[in-house]
């Protein structure tokens, strides 16, 4: 498997977004999730030819802190490295910030510890009648 690692979105398409997303209840269309890695300050795709097959992006302020919203990987990639090479990417290009922080389910969390990354308490507020986006 030859995938390519990339920072740059130029020339993806909707088209090549297919399929992520998997087992969300509202899970946003390929065209706003090509606006929520447009709309990031960070992101790293996996591609397998001109298929998008994995993604991270990050949102900061460029300055002291980065959130790491969304890490996919389309199912039939799982278990070969792909999230692992997106995270240890994406961590790369956020090693400047003091801050790099995520949510996670409780059973992900020994991935992301693997990444230097430990567990904290936090809060969140979902709507998820807005899940799909705008």
């Amino acid at each position: 498997m030859d995938l390519i690692y990339t920072s740059s979105l130029e020339g993806i398409t909707p088209e090549q977004l297919e399929g992520f997303f998997v087992g969300w209840p509202n899970p946003p269309s390929p065209q706003t999730h090509l606006r929520i890695l447009k709309g990031s300050s960070h992101v790293v795709l996996a591609l397998d030819g001109e298929r998008v097959v994995g993604f991270v992006n990050a949102i900061s302020d460029g300055v002291l802190s980065a959130y790491i919203p969304l890490l996919e990987v389309l199912p039939p990639y799982q278990g070969r490295g792909v999230g692992s090479e997106l995270m240890r990417r994406m961590l790369e290009q956020l090693e400047g910030f003091y801050m790099a922080d995520l949510p996670c389910e409780p059973e992900l969390a020994p991935f992301y510890e693997r990444f230097g990354m430990r567990r904290a308490a936090g809060m969140f507020l979902r709507n998820y009648a807005r899940q799909a986006g705008s």
